[in-house]
């Protein structure tokens, strides 16, 4: 199959397009290249033969895919191409499905998933359960997971990674790989923490949900460079590492603000 269904398309003359080419740029500087080399066309897969197809439409044709979960594209990456030539975008955020299987403590999601809509499918369906990742909602499950994933869980859990079970995938050649076993195991390692656009477009997820407390401990402590900033990060870099693994201590030093804040998280043991 080579024919990517017309439904799924949207070309520069769509009214959608634009809205649609910008919605995860999150830096603003990088808006004005995206909008004044625009790909093709942009492509919203709702299963999985609408990807296979676009992957062998755009070998056939010579067109290039950029692929994006629909998250955070903080860089300008994932919406326009670094070198010349005709690409396409290949935009997952409606293949956003979450299963959670409470007795197995799985789920299965797909890319186009926010972590947001994750946290909040495993906090219905399994309550004590949760995964290990990111803090913000809004970030989309594909470029996170397979870009290693970090988050106030990854002390006494690992990275969203190293909890990844199982995989799908189309390949570079447009097939569909169910599983693990069907991609090999140096594509499974790969695709976790690798980069899941640099092998192939992952279109799920299936993660390991871990036990968590129904209380947790978390506080914010914003220090000025005149109250000690400087003197506090210092500290931190010395205490961090010795810590219990149920409190995670980060640092966010803004270049907006003269202030740094830290951010603590304790998970009680269950």
């Amino acid at each position: 199959m080579t024919e990517v269904p017309s439904q799924v398309v949207l070309t520069p003359g769509s009214p959608s397009f634009k809205p649609l080419l910008v919605s995860s740029i999150r830096n603003a500087r990088f808006v004005a290249p995206a909008t004044a080399m625009p790909p093709l066309c942009i492509l919203t897969p709702t299963n999985a033969s609408h990807v296979q197809a676009a992957v062998r439409c755009g070998r056939a044709h010579g067109v290039r895919l950029r692929v994006r979960s629909g998250g955070h594209d903080t860089e300008g990456l994932s919406s326009r191409s670094q070198r010349p030539g005709v690409f396409a975008v290949v935009d997952l955020a409606k293949l956003n499905n979450v299963h959670v299987n409470p007795q197995e403590a799985t789920a299965w999601v797909d890319s186009g998933a926010t972590i947001g809509e994750l946290y909040y499918a495993v906090s219905k369906a399994a309550p004590g359960l949760g995964f290990p990742a990111g803090v913000c909602p809004t970030v989309g499950v594909g470029g996170h997971f397979s870009g290693g994933g970090q988050g106030l869980m990854m002390r006494k859990y690992g990275l969203s990674a190293d909890n990844i079970l199982d995989a799908s995938i189309v390949d570079a050649e447009g097939n569909l790989l169910q599983d693990k076993k069907a991609m090999g195991e140096d594509l499974f390692w790969a695709i976790r923490g690798g980069g899941g656009g640099s092998f192939g477009i992952v279109l799920s997820f299936k993660v390991r949900l871990v036990p968590v407390p129904p209380t947790v401990a978390f506080f914010s402590v914003t220090k000025s460079m005149d109250q000690g900033a400087v003197e506090a990060v210092t500290k931190w870099q010395t205490v961090a590492p010795a810590l219990p693994d149920d409190l995670t201590v980060r640092v966010n030093v803004p270049t907006s603000s003269p202030c740094t804040s830290a951010t603590a998280a304790r998970w009680w043991p269950p």
